[in-house]
């Protein structure tokens, strides 16, 4: 969702860098792509985007996959906050098409300060916002590019995916080819007076596709799923490719068979992100419309045994309040389950499979002498074969990843590609329980064990509300138990060996306790959290479906009532509130809880004007407002 400018900061920042008589401030030009500036280099310039569009991107040492914190657009500054902090950069920020910055020397910065205080005020306020953006990502891409890699033409499919963002309150517009010779100055109003662009482009149309990925904030691939895999002819810098900005999106038949060799486009493409929708079908291609807004959600399920079923009364409740599910992702017992939501399948038949691979058939049964770990797994593979076959995660209706920890490379391990039920089975392989799955010579066990509720993933892959589900903070490994355990023969004859021996609940718990500080990240990286009382069931119960099920409704129905609007809305209006600080007025939020998007159709106020510098050939004239 664009954000207005803030007059007064724009104000502000003229008086530096075009006040009369300024001659410290610099002119350059950067291409697709370039970096201007990158994590831990010294921050000495304080950079001001007169054109163009920057990434800006952060890298965790725990995650591989660079985290995405938001767009920088023209008229507001670049590396204010390590610049007066005098600390170096925290972020690299990356063009994410052509251009123009101006760049003013520290010192320089730092004596019109002195001359005009304000500036510090209002790049204070800035500061503020933007840390409070980061957490909301109020700053989200709003220009897509769509390239097609098929035969038939995408403009009715990108057009639908338009009137279904209008559907979500926003105002959209689709760009075609007939805008190839538009002045950079039109292409740029269209930007700033709609909320989301979309420009379109079909095979053949290959000098429009090039600039439309030199254009966009993100370009989507779109191609059919049973076509010729193939790259369209474009091109984008390495740095972009790098940070992860291309997707793919494959179109196929509303009742064509199950999807199927989705791996041979993965390798032709490389995506971030993939996308299967049945063509014309509204509810595929509102999914997309949501992804585009920052109003898709992402469920994260924890891992935690048997009380994992928490998750499907959970599911149920949101089902019933209508809140759609994009995304999915989990550890353990949790992405299990998630596997199913994933698939497709409905709330009888999620529920069913579960109670069949793990009530009606103890997964733990299969008692070893312990010299890898107390059970063969047998009995799990087993199950994991009945319930989830030989589907490729790729071939999911819904992106989905799983986590399991490798204590081959000491890192946390996030499975999107390749066959489910292995990645289900190295996420579930709590150490001492079941044996480690091995996966390209690497040993891989429970994902809880490093991230027991990966909300932070999840976070990191897609822009809208994160909704989790935890059931590993309740206290469930009974004293009583501990202390005066049965004998090898009791316990065998109360026919409690179905559940593993007690020793499987102290494994099993010990690595599903997530730290304080693990705690506070997984939160920070929620918008809704879920968290079923059930101290009643024991983690190892696998007969204890029932109750667990009931407590995991009851919670999700509790936070659904805490809520003043939709689910999907949930960023969208922390963003907002966000925004708000600083500025007069306050957000608004209807009865309903629908959040006004900004309003459309005024030009916004222009940038500071740069020093008399060389500048870029002029473009060629706008067409009139009709493509």
């Amino acid at each position: 969702m664009n954000t207005p400018r803030d007059a007064s900061l724009e104000a502000a920042l003229a008086h530096i860098f075009a006040a009369e008589g300024e001659t410290r401030a610099s002119w350059f030009a950067l291409t697709g792509g370039e970096r201007l500036f990158t994590a831990g280099q010294p921050a000495d310039t304080l950079y001001l985007v007169r054109s163009g569009r920057l990434g800006v991107f952060r890298q965790k040492e725990d995650n591989p996959e660079p985290q995405f914190l938001g767009v920088i657009r023209p008229g507001e500054p670049a590396g204010e906050m390590s610049l007066i902090a005098g600390t170096p950069h925290t972020a690299t920020a990356v063009a994410l098409r052509d251009s123009e910055i101006l760049a003013l020397p520290r010192e320089a910065f730092l004596d019109a300060a002195r001359a005009h205080p304000d500036v510090m005020v209002e790049l204070a306020s800035l500061m503020v916002r933007r840390s409070r953006e980061t957490s909301q990502r109020a700053a989200d891409p709003s220009v897509f590019g769509f390239v097609s890699a098929r035969e038939r033409p995408i403009r009715e499919f990108v057009e639908r995916v338009r009137d279904q963002i209008g559907h979500l309150g926003f105002t959209a517009r689709v760009i075609d080819s007939s805008a190839l010779n538009s002045a950079a100055e039109w292409l740029s109003l269209i930007e700033q007076t709609h909320d989301f662009v979309l420009y379109c482009a079909e095979q053949d149309e290959t000098a429009w596709a090039g600039l439309c990925a030199r254009q966009v904030d993100r370009l989507f691939v779109v191609g059919d799923l049973d076509g010729p895999a193939r790259m369209p002819p474009v091109q984008r810098s390495g740095s972009l490719e790098e940070h992860q900005l291309t997707d793919l999106i494959l179109l196929r038949r509303a009742a064509g068979p199950p999807v199927r060799d989705t791996a041979r486009w993965l390798k032709a493409v490389d995506p971030a992100r993939w996308f299967h929708v049945r063509e014309g079908l509204v509810d595929d291609e509102a999914r997309i419309a949501r992804t585009l807004t920052a109003t898709c959600v992402g469920l994260v399920l924890s891992g935690g045994g048997a009380r994992a079923y928490a998750h499907l009364g959970a599911i149920a409740a949101l089902r019933e309040a209508g809140v759609p599910f994009d995304f999915v992702g989990g550890s353990s017992m949790g992405a299990v389950i998630g596997a199913g939501v994933a698939l497709g399948w409905d709330q009888q038949e999620l529920e069913d499979r579960i109670r069949k691979a793990f009530v009606d058939q103890s997964p733990l049964t299969d008692i070893a002498f312990p010299i890898i770990a107390m059970t063969h797994g047998r009995k799990v593979n087993q199950l994991l074969i009945e319930a989830y076959g030989d589907v490729d995660i790729a071939d999911l209706p819904l992106p989905f990843f799983c986590g399991s920890s490798n204590l081959t490379a000491n890192s946390y391990v996030v499975h999107r590609r390749g066959m489910l039920r292995q990645a289900l089975r190295a996420s579930i392989s709590l150490p001492g329980v079941l044996p480690p799955a091995v996966i390209d010579g690497q040993v891989l066990v429970d994902g809880a064990v490093l991230r027991n509720l990966p909300a932070d993933v999840m976070r990191g892959w897609q822009p809208g509300p994160v909704v989790a589900v935890d059931v590993s903070r309740t206290h469930t490994v009974d004293p009583s138990v501990l202390e005066n355990p049965k004998t090898w023969w009791r316990w065998i004859l109360s026919g409690d060996w179905r559940q593993g021996p007690p020793i499987v609940s102290i494994l099993m718990r010990s690595a599903t306790i997530t730290s304080a500080a693990d705690l506070a990240e997984s939160r920070a990286a929620t918008d809704l959290l879920v968290m079923p009382e059930l101290g009643g069931v024991e983690i190892r119960d696998w007969k204890a479906f029932e109750p667990a099920v009931k407590a995991g409704w009851a919670a999700a129905t509790a936070a659904l009532a805490d809520l003043k609007g939709p689910v999907s809305h949930l960023r969208l209006r922390r963003a907002k509130k966000a925004l708000s600080v600083g500025r007069s007025g306050t957000a608004s939020e209807t009865a309903s809880g629908s959040v006004h998007p900004p309003a459309s159709g005024k030009r916004p106020k222009a940038a500071p004007k740069a020093p008399k510098q060389k500048r870029p050939a002029s473009r060629r004239k706008a067409p009139s407002d009709t493509v």
